[in-house]
């Protein structure tokens, strides 16, 4: 905690830091109590994580699918880390600094850090990666830089990003999945795609690879030359490639693995193994990502491109009884597109209880009567075919829509095939969730601004919504350097949105880790079980 004080007094004092961080810099310090004393960490021992799916590759640059961050978050690191309320932290860089306009972002380098096979981490290292090599190959990254005017290093330690306008979000753009630093003695003048060494990935993290047996585990071990003395403390870790859920789940009970994370569990085994002794369960750690499930319907087609079509849809959904029969309460009901563990969420908006006479009531207003049979409309709903619970789901919706007249079709597919469907709007309505990076500006606009509705591409404005209203407040928010305006326009779009339903929010996802006792330090971060591993250890006495 001493080094982390005297940072954040560093940050404090320095009068070139934009107000938005010195708050939160303060309430830290405000906050720091007299230490608490901790067991002792022992050294050595092995971690057994599970991994699923297999990854297709662990070079993080290529690749930011949840089980490559799995893995290659130990491999590799970015410029900051944030904790759970969202605010950075050092990781590569050990101090920074944001000009009062906004616009000089300037990062110190730590000065004794290492790539895996012995060369040197410099600036000229992050002015390669955030100019040349994430542009290329990193969407969300090539999003992010390219608010970037020029990327500068005065020295081997020193990194200057000016924008060309301000960008208050730009400070949660350096999680290591958001942009990993990549080696460029390694990778200029390669093809990135195609270079030899992503079969032996080399980072400047606290594990580095040894062994990737394809179908059984992916092993990693300790790097003796990380740059933090006397980590990491373990010797090894284990990542199982275990494909049935079931399987997972037993070799969670049977301490044949140590950790589970997103997905790697159903809902419905939560309860069991909660119960089981040598298990905590933990739902921090999802904090930067803030995944958000909702109901995606396309407004191509009547009558699902009328809002109050949309409303009544919502009305007749119990998302209590989702969250707590469904998802075995996980979660917490979603109120509108901003999770509320993210920046700028408002809580001030019009929110929609279980209440289906208001449903009919609003399907009359709209002049959709029942016919002979009680169908009002008939409409198409495809599950997103990742398990089970997203199975009951769909067969949830169907009977609650059916209550108030909406006939539901329910039409099964395969990943591929709904991948399909949904990015080419070949689809009435669907179940997605997606996550929001911390900041609406990273993770929440995508999703409603109209110049991102892209035929073919997922994770896009797929349902073909549009508000001029929205556009621009989403484009003055993600410029705004005064927080307090910017939290007024983000407020301003998220009630506009909530009498629009561009789609049905249902739940803030919270995914179950699991973590055996003889764990420690697996969750510290607001990305949870993705960190680096640097502060883990095993007690070998149990």
């Amino acid at each position: 905690m001493s080094n982390r004080l005297a940072f954040l007094r560093r940050i404090a004092a320095s009068g070139a830091v934009a107000a938005a961080l010195l708050a939160p810099a303060a309430a830290l310090l405000a906050d720091a109590g007299p230490a608490v004393a901790q067991e002792k960490p022992q050294t050595g021992g092995t971690l057994n994580v599970i991994v699923q799916p297999e990854p297709p590759i662990l070079v993080l640059g290529l690749n930011q699918q949840g089980p490559t961050q799995t893995v290659a978050g130990k491999i590799y690191e970015g410029l900051l880390r944030y904790d759970h309320a969202l605010k950075p932290m050092p990781s590569l860089a050990e101090s920074w600094e944001v000009s009062e306009d906004g616009l000089t972002y300037t990062f110190k380098l730590r000065d004794n850090v290492t790539w895996h096979d012995g060369k040197p981490f410099t600036a000229k290292d992050v002015v390669f990666t955030t100019t040349k090599f994430l542009p290329e190959t990193h969407p969300r990254a090539r999003a992010n830089f390219s608010h970037v005017e020029s990327v500068t290093a005065p020295d081997d330690h020193t990194v200057v990003f000016k924008l060309k306008q301000p960008f208050p979000a730009f400070i949660k753009a350096f999680e290591v999945s958001s942009a990993p630093m990549m080696p460029a003695h390694v990778y200029e003048g390669t093809d990135y795609k195609q270079n030899e060494k992503n079969a032996t990935p080399i980072g400047t993290g606290p594990f580095k690879f040894d062994q990737w047996v394809k179908g059984s585990h992916i092993r990693l071990v300790k790097n003796e030359n990380y740059y933090l003395e006397g980590k990491p403390y373990l010797d090894a870790i284990s990542f199982r490639v275990i494909p049935d859920a079931a399987s997972r789940a037993l070799a969670l009970e049977t301490g044949e693995v140590d950790i589970s994370q997103f997905n790697d569990v159903e809902p419905f085994d939560v309860p069991r193994l909660k119960a089981l002794p040598h298990l905590d369960l933990t739902t921090k750690g999802y904090e930067f990502v803030a995944p958000l499930s909702w109901i995606e319907i396309n407004h191509r087609e009547a009558p699902l491109d009328n809002p109050k079509f949309r409303q009544a849809l919502t009305y007749a959904l119990d998302r209590e009884f989702i969250r707590d029969k469904i998802w075995f309460g996980l979660g917490r009901v979603a109120s509108g597109p901003v999770n509320s563990v993210t920046t700028g969420f408002e809580a001030d908006k019009k929110t929609y209880e279980y209440d289906p006479e208001k449903a009919k009531a609003l399907l009359d207003e709209i002049g959709l009567k029942p016919n002979g049979d009680g169908v009002r409309a008939e409409i198409s709903f495809t599950p997103m075919p990742y398990g089970e619970t997203w199975a009951r789901l769909g067969e949830y919706i169907k009977q609650s829509w059916s209550k108030i007249g909406v006939k539901v079709n329910l039409e099964s597919t395969d990943v591929a095939g709904w991948v399909q469907k949904v990015s080419n709007w070949d689809y009435d309505a669907t179940n997605n969730f997606v996550y929001q990076y911390g900041d609406p500006s990273l993770g929440v606009a995508r999703t409603y601004i109209s110049d991102n509705i892209r035929k073919g591409v997922m994770f896009s404005n797929t349902m073909g919504y549009s508000n001029a209203k929205v556009d621009d407040l989403f484009a003055k928010a993600a410029v705004e350097n005064d927080p307090a305006q910017r939290q007024q326009q983000l407020s301003e779009v998220q009630k506009i949105l909530v009498e629009d339903m561009p789609v049905i929010w249902l739940l803030e996802m919270e995914f179950p880790t699991f973590v055996n006792k003889r764990v420690h330090n697996a969750v510290t971060t607001a990305i949870g079980t993705s960190e680096n591993f640097a502060d883990v250890w095993v007690d070998k006495k149990n």
